[in-house]
């Protein structure tokens, strides 16, 4: 499709989309005559992955065109399709871009992690608006080439981390930052859910008909299948296609110290756990982070903690399996995604949260497909939700070299640590590669 024809076509979905004045029926007509696309102000959107977790991002965007559906899964595919009759479908997203791109308005990728950057990096140079699941990408580098190439085509972008729409994260963040509990130096985060340990399977099998095995493994080096051990839904445990606990769950709960206090980029990183497996990532993982002065905010040392290693108490206080710690000046708050407490109880019993500033939201997904129509901000594009998942990412690197990195975010470069630079990036298996 040319370039004038696929702009004409955004162009019409932002006006209708941000509800102006509807288009006459002259104008209309030039823009139908001009593109092939959906003319009722609906995008024309395809979904990558179509199961488990990514039947949640299919069902967010059911009412807008579904006109494409891939999956490596037949089983899946068939499954998605039944909703769709009209959609075209595919297993190789490669192929799918090449035959769908110029039809297309916007993604969703929901896939295992080393799928994430291939495929979103094949939207964006192609010009279409992207939701990712979280973590954003494999690696620290994927994270950053997305945001950088979403960002030079104004491309609307949002990171699957759902709980950044609920309303007790937007109370949170409006408390902290009216300085309730002072200046905030440390904070702690922990989540006590485990995706690792494992080692590798003693019989490997043919993998079964539905499911192409070497789409499935894409850019991550060639393996046998093994049933039940990667597919479905064991994958996070592995280096090669996951991030363990740690990329899983970071995502979402270190969202709201970054949010809340201004984060963004590290200047240093370490990390403990068991002694680390090059197939598996650990059962339990301590990762602690320093953060500069950032807009008039003290430095800060944020912990994070999984698995089997994660604390029963925070700063005196007895805490549940998951949540995260503010310690301030003047007080301390616990918050998870649906409550928060303040510290010492006598002190706040009389406490009254300030003024709500922050909008509710619309929702995580409906807040991408109004953005994508009428160019409307989203809370966790990929300039924020890229460095967010770049200092998650970070966390394996610095348990995986076993050293304290010295971080230079400019450059991408553990300044004290060469090794590590095979873990900032990686090497793609030939036809995947995302540069």
């Amino acid at each position: 499709m040319p370039t004038q024809s696929r702009h004409n076509r955004r162009d019409f979905l932002r006006v209708t989309g941000a509800g102006a004045a509807v288009l006459s029926s002259g104008v209309w007509s030039q823009l139908a005559a001009q593109d092939s696309k959906s003319p009722n102000g609906k995008l024309n959107v395809a979904c990558i992955g179509t199961a488990n977790r990514a039947a949640a991002s299919v069902n967010e965007v059911q009412n807008e065109n579904v006109v494409a559906l891939c999956d490596v899964d037949k089983n899946y595919l068939d499954r998605a399709a039944e909703r769709f009759p009209g959609a075209r479908l595919y297993r190789d997203y490669r192929e799918m871009f090449e035959k769908e791109a110029s039809k297309l308005d916007a993604v969703t990728v929901a896939t295992a992690d080393h799928h994430h950057a291939p495929a979103a990096i094949r939207a964006i140079r192609a010009g279409l608006h992207v939701y990712c699941e979280k973590p954003l990408t494999h690696t620290v580098f994927e994270a950053r080439l997305l945001a950088d190439e979403a960002k030079k085509r104004g491309l609307a972008t949002q990171m699957g981390t759902q709980i950044h729409a609920g309303d007790n994260y937007r109370r949170v963040v409006e408390v902290i930052q009216s300085g309730a509990i002072g200046d905030v130096t440390e904070v702690h985060v922990w989540v006590g859910k485990i995706w690792g340990g494992g080692k590798l399977p003693e019989k490997t099998a043919e993998p079964p008909a539905h499911l192409d095995w070497d789409l499935w493994l894409g850019p991550a080096p060639v393996r046998p299948y093994a049933e039940g051990c990667y597919h479905p839904a064991q994958w996070r445990k592995w280096w090669d296609f996951g991030t363990g606990t740690l990329g899983d769950m970071a995502c979402h709960y270190m969202d709201l110290p970054f949010w809340a206090l201004k984060l963004r980029h590290p200047t240093t990183c370490e990390a403990e756990g068991a002694a680390v497996d090059p197939q598996t990532c650990p059962e339990g993982l301590i990762v602690r982070y320093a953060y500069p002065e950032r807009d008039g905010l003290p430095p800060l040392k944020l912990t994070w903690y999984d698995g089997n290693l994660i604390p029963k108490e925070v700063a005196g206080e007895r805490v549940p399996g998951s949540g995260v710690m503010f310690i301030g000046s003047e007080g301390k708050m616990f918050a998870d995604y649906t409550k928060y407490r303040l510290y010492p109880t006598d002190k706040y019993a009389d406490f009254q949260p300030p003024a709500q500033t922050i909008p509710p939201s619309i929702g995580h997904h409906a807040e991408w497909l109004k953005a994508c129509k009428d160019g409307s901000p989203t809370t966790c594009n990929f300039d924020y939700s890229g460095a967010l998942t770049e200092a998650v990412l970070l966390g394996t690197v610095a348990y995986r070299t076993g050293k304290k990195l010295d971080w230079d975010a400019a450059t991408l470069k553990a300044t004290n640590c060469p090794e590590a630079d095979k873990l900032i990036n990686k090497v793609y298996r030939a036809g995947w590669e995302v540069v």
